[in-house]
Parts: structure tokens; sequence; C-alpha cells
């Protein structure tokens, strides 16, 4: 009899405290573990949906970068965004229909709002290009409640975990899987996004064991996205992330690369190319052109292991 109360109470025992670990993921808002799976709900169902989301927070994190939180249907809904893919926001600008695609920087971990990075084009700052972006600056002109329609996940290129990535070689293929241990990153500007998902989600798991080198290219210091993010991770784990950056126009004091990107960054910065490395891009399509795939090209890195955001 004592045996069997003994086994009672212990299961009593393990039941309460299931239910307090539920409560309290619950209560920070964070839901990690598959005990929380149930609970969360979709937002993206449909592909071809849009859903109109609201704004719900604005953080300034520099002169001209923004973070834009919006809300999801409920505190208990997620996103629902496949770790490399994006989504696409759409909004009548001017009497026309304007789309553009973005990464969330926040994660299916996150429940009740989704976050995107944005740097925002405002008009007559750059020459090239006086009228600004027009999304962009659309996204910098709402206030809080109001919406913008979201439609997704999209995009041709999934990680799964544990080097395991999903890759479609257009829309309508079918998905291949590829394996690989090292991965070497190579992102300009905004292309930073969809290389920190697949960073955190990397490094947010002690199992997995996927090695990353990250080469970073912008125009100045300050334009450099989620900098002070990409440090903390390469401190915090400094065995399975690396980061190197490059700049147009260095400051005076500045321990980095200045310049393109070239051979000599490649060949000093990321893996060497092998059959279980991958090579993953996304940038502005001169710097990819010109700077990244002919030089990639002259290191004798394999195509089938690019990947093209």
């Amino acid at each position: 009899m004592v045996e069997n109360n003994t086994l009672i109470i212990t299961g009593g025992v393990v039941v309460v405290s299931s239910i307090a670990i539920y409560i309290y993921l619950k209560a920070t808002n964070t839901c990690p573990f598959s005990l929380c799976k149930k609970s969360k709900k979709r937002t993206l169902v449909d592909d071809s949906v849009k859903y109109p989301l609201p704004l719900i927070e604005k953080f300034e994190i520099s002169h001209d970068t923004r973070k834009f939180r919006f809300g999801l249907p409920s505190k208990d809904h997620i996103l629902g965004l496949p770790i490399g893919q994006h989504v696409y926001l759409t909004a009548n600008i001017d009497g026309k229909i304007i789309v553009r695609p973005y990464t969330p920087v926040s994660s299916d971990e996150d429940l009740g709002f989704v976050d995107l990075m944005v740097k925002v084009y405002f008009k007559n700052t750059n020459e090239k290009f006086p009228e600004g972006g027009k999304m962009s600056q659309h996204l910098e002109s709402l206030k809080i409640g109001d919406t913008i329609n979201f439609r997704g996940p999209q995009g041709n290129i999934v990680y799964k975990g544990h080097g395991l990535f999903s890759i479609k070689a257009d829309k309508k293929a079918e998905p291949k899987n590829r394996v690989f241990k090292h991965l070497s990153m190579i992102a300009g500007g905004t292309g930073i996004t969809p290389m920190l998902q697949v960073i955190a989600a990397i490094l947010r798991d002690p199992t997995d064991t996927t090695q990353i080198r990250l080469l970073f290219a912008n125009q100045t210091e300050d334009d450099i996205l989620c900098r002070q993010e990409l440090d903390d991770l390469a401190k915090e784990h400094p065995t399975r992330f690396r980061v190197w950056y490059t700049v147009d126009r260095p400051p005076v004091m500045w321990s980095y690369s200045s310049g393109f990107i070239n051979d000599s960054m490649i060949k000093e910065n990321l893996f060497p190319p092998g059959d279980d490395s991958a090579v993953l891009l996304c940038g502005p399509p001169p710097m990819i052109n010109f700077a990244c795939i002919p030089n990639l090209e002259k290191l004798e890195y394999d195509p089938a292991n690019r990947l093209l955001f």
C-alpha cells in the first residue's frame, strides 16, 4: 500500500510540475518546447490569402532603421513561417498596389507578434532614388493600430535543423533535402534578415552542431543591421558562429575589412569549399552577381552548394 501511495503522490507531483511549467511558459510568452505546441495557432494558414495585421509597437533602432511589431490574431498565435522563408507585404500607396518581400527577425518561438526590421529609404536622400522606398516610407507612416496585409509563407529554402535544408529549384519544383555541416553566409544590407533567422535557430538548439561563418557587407558602419545581436551571438557561441564585416566607407578606427567583397575576404573568413559546406547568399543583385558569384567561382565553390534567398 505504501508503494502504491508513493506512486500516486509521485505522479501527482509530475502532473503539477508539468502544469506549472506550462503556466510559466505561457506567462512569459515563450514556448519553445513540444509541451506548448498544441496551443500554438498558425496565422499564415493559406499562402494565397492576405492577412491584415495591426501595428502594435514601433522601435527606432537608428536614424533610418525601425523595428515594426505587428500583432497576431491572439496571444496564442504564431506567425507560422518556416525558417528561411519570407512574407509579402501589400499596401495601396498613392493609388497603386505595392508588394514587397520581408523576412521577420522574430520566429515561431514568439507568441502573439511578428517583428520586421526595416531600413527606411527616405525621399531625397539618395540621388539615384529621389523618391525613396515606397513600402518602407509607408511603414514609417503607419500609426499604432493601422494594419497592413501579410501573405505567405513564400520562398524556396527551408531550414529544418541539424544542417538539413529543404530546397526547391523553383516554386513548382519538388523539394530536395541537403545536409551541410558548415554554413558560409554572405549578406548585404537588409539581406541579413534570412541569415539571422537561420543563425538564431541553430544557436538556440544546443544539439545542432552546424557551424556558421558570416561575411556581412554594408555601405557604412552605421548601416550594419542587427550588429549588437550578431556580436552578442558570436561572443556567446565562439566555436559555432563567427562574423566578419566589410563596409564601403570605413570610419577612422575600423578593425574589419573595407570595400566590396573579394576573394581574399571569402577565403579568410568563410569555410573552404567542400561537399558538406554550403554558401548562403542574400543581398542586392549587383553584390551577388558582380562580387559574390565571380569570387566564389574563382575559389572553386560548387554552384550546387550555393543557396540564394
